[in-house]
C-alpha cells in the first residue's frame, strides 16, 4: 500500500501539549499548501465535543503561528472527534464508525510512550489497523529491551513498511541540506574518508534549561533525549555510503550500514554534566544523576572511517544555542613556517544554515606567512521552508519511510548507547552558561572543541 494516499488522519492525543503546540499549526500549514483534503479525527478523554475541539484549534492558531481565516474554515469541516479511554474497546469500536469509507487511515500517536502499546493493541483488536498506517512519536522504547518490546507490538498489528517512527529532526530543512550537499558535490567524494579527514565533531547546545519539564527530563537525560535518536542520525547523513538509489529502502539501508559498523559505547569515552540548579526544577529529585550535558567518543569501524574519532556533546545551558558538526581534515605538511592548522568543513544545522570550508590564506606583505580564513556559504531562515512536521505527516501520508526510523535502525541505536544506560559514569556539575563540566576536556577532538558562535540575534550569554 505504500503507493496508496491515506484517506483519513487520526490523531491519538489530540487535547495534548504537542497537538497544541505543533499539530494544530501543522494541519493548518497542509491546507494551505493543498497537501490535506480527508477526514482529521482527534482522540482523547477531555469530556469534550467537535465545537470544543474546534475552539482548542483556533486557541492553539491564536498562539502557535496566527490564524489563516481560509484554511482554519476549511480545517474546521474536517475536524472530527472521538471522547474516550484508550483501555475501552469502545472507544475503538466508535473510531471505526468515525472513519466510515475510509479505507486506508494514517494513526498519528500523539501520546506518552507509557500508551503506545496499549493504543496499538486496540487499534489491532478493533479492526482499525486493517489496510492502516500508525505513525510514532520519539522515544521509541528507553533501551533495547523495550524497543524490541515496542518493535514487537507494532509488528504484531502492522507491517513494518506502514510503521513510521517520527525523529522530527529528520524532517528539518538544514538537516536535509546536509544529506543533499553531501551527495550533491563531487568534491567531497575524493576527501571523505580515513586518508584525509582527522575528526568529526557534533556539537547540539542549547543556551535554556529544561523549561519546566523537569519531570519528563528526569526519564531521559541528555542521551536518551537528543543523542541516541537526533545526533546518531545526523552522524549518519553525514558518514553513509551512497544508496544504490532515492527510495526510501535503499537510503535507510546505508544508514543501518553506519550504526552497525559502531561499536557499543565505552563508558569510559562518556563524561556526563549537570548545570547548577537542575536539582531545584519542579518534578526533579533532590539528589538527581541524571545529566543534561553529554559528551562522547566512538569509532566508525567501517572501510571509510576505521580509525577517524566521531566526538559527540549536547547540553542544556550552554553559552548558545546551536547545532553544528565540524569534520577537520589532516594537516598539511609545512612548507612556509610552521605547520598551518588543519582545514575543515562546518556544517551549521541550526538556528541558521552554514556551509562553512576552514582554509589558510597569505596575508599581505613580503613575508610568504598566512592566516587561517572561513569561505562562507550561508541561508538564514526566510520563512519558505517547510515545517519538520509538515512533511513528516505529509510523507507519512503519502507512504514514503525515507525520514523515518526502520525497525533495526532504533535497535542498533540502543545497543550503541546501552552500556552507558546501565553502567553511567559520574555526573559532574557546570556552571550554566559554561561548555559543560570541566572533566569534557578529557573527551575532545585532537585540537579541541570548535564551540559554536552565537548568532547576530542571540549574542553570547
Amino acid at each position: 500500500m505504500s503507493a496508496t494516499h491515506s484517506d483519513a488522519l487520526v490523531f491519538f492525543g489530540a487535547t495534548g501539549d504537542l497537538a497544541y503546540k505543533k499539530i494544530f499549526p501543522t494541519l493548518q500549514a497542509m491546507i494551505r499548501h493543498g497537501h490535506l483534503d480527508v477526514p482529521v479525527i482527534g482522540v482523547a478523554k477531555a469530556g469534550w465535543g467537535v465545537e470544543q475541539f474546534r475552539e482548542r484549534a483556533r486557541d492553539s492558531l491564536d498562539k502557535h503561528g496566527g490564524v489563516d481565516a481560509a484554511a482554519f474554515a476549511k480545517l474546521c469541516t474536517l475536524l472530527r472527534y472521538v471522547d474516550g479511554d484508550y483501555k475501552d474497546p469502545a472507544t475503538f469500536q466508535e473510531l471505526r464508525k468515525r472513519l466510515g469509507g475510509a479505507e486506508h487511515p494514517a494513526h498519528y500517536l500523539a501520546i506518552p510512550p507509557v500508551l503506545f502499546g496499549l493504543v496499538v493493541e486496540q487499534l489491532g483488536k478493533s479492526g482499525c489497523a486493517k489496510g492502516a498506517r500508525v505513525i510514532v512519536e520519539k522515544p521509541f522504547g528507553r533501551d533495547l529491551e523495550s524497543a524490541r518490546a515496542l518493535n514487537r507490538i507494532l509488528l504484531t498489528n502492522f507491517a513494518e513498511s506502514d510503521i513510521f517512527r517520527i525523529d522530527h529532526y529528520l524532517g528539518k530543512e538544514p538537516v536535509q541540506n546536509l544529506l543533499f550537499f553531501r551527495f550533491s558535490n563531487a568534491f567531497l567524494e575524493p576527501i571523505w574518508n580515513r586518508e584525509h579527514v582527522q575528526s568529526i565533531q557534533i556539537t547540539m547546545a542549547e543556551s535554556f534549561g529544561v523549561q519546566g519539564r523537569g519531570a519528563f527530563y528526569e526519564e531521559a537525560g541528555a542521551i536518551r533525549d537528543v543523542m541516541e535518536n537526533h545526533l546518531l542520525q545526523i552522524l549518519a547523513n553525514l558518514t553513509m555510503e551512497p544508496p544504490a538509489a532515492p527510495d526510501s529502502e535503499s537510503v535507510r539501508d546505508e544508514k543501518v550500514k553506519v550504526l552497525k559498523a559502531i561499536p557499543p559505547l565505552d563508558p569510559a569515552h562518556v563524561v556526563r554534566g549537570q548545570f547548577r540548579g537542575y536539582r531545584k526544577e519542579k518534578g526533579v529529585a533532590a539528589d538527581s544523576q541524571v545529566e543534561t550535558f553529554a559528551a562522547l567518543r566512538l569509532e566508525i569501524m567501517s572501510w571509510r572511517w576505521q580509525g577517524v574519532p566521531v566526538f559527540i556533546r549536547a547540553g542544556k545551558c550552554l553559552p548558545v544555542t546551536c547545532t553544528e558538526v565540524v569534520v577537520r581534515l589532516r594537516r598539511p605538511p609545512a612548507i612556509y613556517g610552521p605547520p598551518p592548522p588543519p582545514n575543515y568543513l562546518r556544517f551549521r544545522v541550526s538556528p541558521d544554515v552554514v556551509i562553512a570550508l576552514g582554509a589558510m590564506a597569505k596575508v599581505p606583505g613580503e613575508a610568504m606567512a598566512g592566516a587561517p580564513i572561513e569561505l562562507v556559504a550561508s541561508h538564514p531562515p526566510s520563512g519558505q521552508e517547510m515545517d519538520a512536521y509538515e512533511r513528516l505527516l505529509g510523507d507519512a501520508m503519502k507512504g514514503d519511510n525515507t525520514l523515518f526510523a526502520r525497525e533495526d535502525y532504533v535497535e542498533e541505536a540502543w545497543r550503541i548507547v546501552e552500556p552507558v544506560l546501565k553502567a553511567a559514569p559520574p555526573v559532574y556539575e557546570y556552571d550554566p552558561g559554561a561548555w559543560g563540566p570541566a572533566e569534557a576536556a578529557r573527551i575532545a577532538p585532537p585540537g579541541g572543541w570548535r564551540d559554536p558562535a552565537a548568532t547576530p540575534s542571540e549574542p553570547r550569554s
